[in-house]
């Protein structure tokens, strides 16, 4: 699997976490360039100040660490 479509994944599950219905068509974002990918994913962990604790340790795995 390809960066990009590392990305797509966890942007998906990013913005589904906790959603019952389908949110955005994941099939949009395929044409957004790397850089836009990564851009919303970090807009997207950055949100977890208002998530519970049991939220934030999910979205951990996201993280990368170096």
């Amino acid at each position: 699997m390809n960066e990009k479509e590392i990305l797509l994944k966890e942007i998906e599950a990013l913005i589904s976490y906790g959603k019952e219905g389908p949110t955005i068509n994941p099939e949009l974002l395929q044409y957004l360039e790397i850089n836009d990918l990564k851009s919303i994913k970090e807009s997207l962990l950055r949100k977890v100040g208002t998530l519970s604790d049991e939220d934030k340790a999910w979205l951990e795995q996201f993280k990368k660490y170096e």
